[in-house]
């Protein structure tokens, strides 16, 4: 029997149908989305200012918002360290989206086989919950004992890190795929692979990109541990290193880069999940 794929894409998506109606409709608008989002962040500030201003904390505690600033700049122009601070910034990004690239991928092909085969979710299923509950730190001993200091390691915990989130999502996601469904897109011929992208994933997708979501947040965590621990450059050197020179601009300066950070990175996932639910 031939596929009409336009008959299944559309069966595929019936099942978002009504919670992507709830949230067009209770969505905010974009302009007041990004100005509530900035409301608390500028009110945090203008706290921060004023309290660093009264010099009821003294510096070294609580250094004041132009410090900070200060610091970064200190960071960028000086003729010790020029260009440092761009440079741990370009080295951390990377690392955490080679690392959330990978992790996604095997998170998606361990998900799929789990979620879709009761031998695998036997056989895998109680391993990875075991090794997800490993802490990130734990595994960087042996990652640098059999993959060295470079980057490898790092990249591999940021990996790890992200490959759990996305196999939790996909595997629970496609254990409750309505067997209607399925057994729709059996009906017109697929099998296997083709059901799995064709109907499966698109049934799933508002959860597989939760787990996108959460496994670019816990790459950066992930990615923190590898550089706190063994690492040279890079924003999570940057927080050793201004702890041990007793810096204190510049943590808050990394830790308010990370934030930064984070919060960009998760709006790249953002955008691209308001345009997969554009086009469905």
């Amino acid at each position: 029997m031939s596929l009409d794929q336009t008959e299944i894409a559309l069966i595929a998506r019936q099942q978002q149908l009504t919670a992507r109606s709830v949230r067009r409709a209770a969505g905010p608008r974009r302009w007041w989305t990004i100005v509530g989002g900035a409301l608390i962040p500028v009110a945090i500030v203008v706290v921060w200012w004023a309290v660093t201003s009264t010099g009821a904390v003294p510096s070294y505690r609580l250094p004041s918002p132009a410090d900070v600033w200060n610091a970064a700049v200190d960071l960028q122009v000086n003729p010790l360290h020029r260009g440092l601070l761009y440079i741990d910034i370009a080295i951390s990004t990377q690392r955490v989206l080679l690392g959330f690239v990978i992790g996604s991928a095997v998170g998606l092909v361990l998900g799929s086989l789990v979620g879709l085969s009761r031998l695998a979710n036997v056989l895998l299923g109680p391993l990875i919950a075991a090794l997800r509950a490993v802490p990130s730190l734990a595994w960087l001993p042996l990652l640098i004992l059999y993959l060295g200091i470079f980057e490898t390691p790092k990249i591999t915990l940021v990996a790890i890190g992200a490959s759990f989130p996305v196999f939790t999502a996909l595997a629970d996601g496609l254990r409750h795929v309505d067997p209607q469904l399925v057994e729709v897109g059996r009906a017109f011929g697929l099998k296997r692979f083709r059901l799995l992208t064709t109907v499966q994933l698109p049934a799933v997708l508002p959860a597989l990109v939760s787990g996108l979501r959460l496994a670019l947040a816990q790459s950066w965590l992930f990615l923190v541990a590898a550089e706190l621990a063994n690492s040279s450059i890079g924003l999570g050197f940057l927080l050793t290193d201004s702890q041990q020179n007793g810096r204190v601009d510049r943590l808050f300066l990394a830790i308010i880069l990370f934030a930064i950070l984070g919060a960009l990175t998760n709006g790249i996932i953002s955008l691209v999940e308001r345009r997969l639910f554009r086009h469905r």
